[in-house]
């Protein structure tokens, strides 16, 4: 739950800082948007491989390797002496988080039995929720405290602690899990999943920026081609030595592949939604980032709810249609903003969106854990690690496409030059623009979910022990 926390912080604390980055190193925009994108690119090119290396080599030998390493580029992102330095501890500290992470659900998978992993993935979900608005809340504080002078710096600081005890406490309670059959890592797939994940997301993070150049489009369309190499390579590799970087069989596992697309399509929606939300928020209404960060935090406190409640108490009795109503939830929510935003303009309050987040933030809660949940469900043991590192993926990939789509729905939306006083006015309409994507995206969810079982097994598999256990002391009397 610590490595959860401090990944999900750190994706989205940084954006909060990064003027006062930009005006303390004297970075180009070219060297603030690899700040940004750097961590990201090189986290969801290594979540695969990651998951895979915990696997073969063990989860928690390659958890606290990639705990102690992202506490390390944590310290060196802090002490950066310029903005070379800061972005190479960046990326250092992505591809340690992606070491890191797929050994969390990994670990959870292994360690707890089927019927009890309900109640660990609603405290994930939890935690998952708390990290999501934590991280621009905790950004705006500790930049506008300014620490000891060290303005910005804190930001990545803080993980410091944090890591520390990480470590501490992952020695001491973790217990070592790997992959029953010796496998060995895949080298070429490695390669080629880096290969198209860095050819899929890379132009569309930076696309906007360098006004859309033709390589971005050709890199574009060029990964389906190689992501198809790679899975003509994996059967190959699957019948040679069994040994694939991706256990392409996990796809025959109904429940896995369902999720799977879910995942990613929930994560396009969280990776326009948190966007649209912030430059609204300050570009639009001209709000400080604590301001701005305050106003999430009901957001906050209804995912961290609901997550704990779906699993341990709704999902055992409904199912699948949990997770729908989620999305149905959250639309209303969506709609309810944007009603709001339009019925308010630019004189809307952080009051007067209390009701629609708390809603949102009701039907993400009821989403992200049992998600996770339902697409670990039948997967065997042995591949838990590569699942994870699949799962992660895919979120990091929804959430790429997402964040490209902003410059289509919401900047295509704003026609440029603006005078400075009709800025707010186009923001507003173009967040509500945004956001009717958004609940379009929520509708192709709500279907494809009807793919994911209509009840996963661990839950049946829970009624049976409690049943089992109500029946011994019948039988001992």
């Amino acid at each position: 739950m610590t490595a959860a926390f401090m990944d999900l912080v750190d994706v989205t604390i940084v954006n909060i800082a990064i003027s006062s980055i930009e005006r303390d190193l004297g970075a180009t925009f070219g060297a603030i948007q690899w700040i940004t994108a750097g961590y990201a690119l090189a986290f969801a090119a290594g979540l695969i491989t990651g998951g895979r290396l915990g696997d073969i080599y063990g989860r928690r030998r390659l958890f606290l390797i990639g705990i102690t390493g992202f506490t390390i580029a944590s310290a060196l992102c802090g002490f950066a002496a310029n903005p070379d330095m800061l972005v190479a501890s960046r990326l250092l500290q992505g591809a340690m988080a992606a070491m890191m992470v797929p050994q969390v659900l990994a670990i959870i998978h292994v360690t707890f039995p089927a019927h009890e992993r309900g109640k660990v993935f609603g405290m994930f979900g939890a935690v998952v929720g708390l990290g999501a608005v934590t991280g621009p809340l905790l950004g705006a504080l500790l930049t506008e405290w300014n620490l000891f002078g060290l303005e910005w710096r804190p930001i990545f600081l803080i993980n410091l602690p944090v890591g520390i005890a990480g470590v501490i406490l992952g020695r001491k309670f973790i217990s070592e899990s790997r992959a029953e059959k010796a496998l060995r890592l895949d080298l070429v797939g490695v390669a080629l999943v880096t290969l198209g994940l860095l050819m899929l997301i890379y132009p569309l993070t930076r696309g906007r920026e360098l006004d859309w150049p033709l390589w971005g489009h050709l890199c574009m369309a060029a990964s389906p081609v190689v992501f198809a190499l790679f899975v003509v390579y994996e059967r190959y590799k699957t019948r040679r030595d069994g040994s694939p970087l991706v256990e392409l069989s996990l796809f025959r596992v109904k429940s896995f592949a369902a999720g799977i697309a879910v995942q990613l399509t929930f994560g396009v929606v969280l990776g326009i939604f948190f966007l649209v939300w912030t430059l609204y928020m300050q570009g639009g209404l001209g709000w400080s980032p604590l301001h701005a960060g305050l106003t999430g935090v009901p957001f906050s406190i209804a995912v961290s709810v609901a997550a704990g409640l779906s699993v341990q108490k709704l999902v055992p009795r409904f199912g699948r249609k949990v997770l729908q109503a989620g999305a149905l939830t959250m639309a209303a929510g969506l709609l309810l903003y944007l009603w709001a935003a339009g019925r308010y303009g630019t004189e809307i309050s952080s009051w007067q969106m209390a009701a629609p987040l708390v809603i949102m933030g009701v039907g993400m809660g009821l989403i992200v854990a049992p998600l996770t949940d339902a697409v670990l469900s039948d997967v065997p043991r042995e591949h838990a690690g590569s699942a994870s590192g699949l799962i992660n993926t895919t979120g990091q990939m929804g959430n790429a496409l997402g964040l490209g789509l902003v410059s289509v729905v919401f900047f295509g939306a704003i026609d440029e030059p603006l005078a400075p006083a009709a800025v707010g006015a186009a923001y507003v309409e173009a967040f509500q623009n945004a956001l009717w994507w958004v609940v379009a995206v929520l509708a192709v969810i709500f279907l494809v979910m009807f793919a994911l079982p209509g009840r996963p097994k661990q839950h049946m598999e829970a009624a049976g022990v409690e049943a089992e256990e109500e029946r011994e002391p019948v039988l001992a009397h």
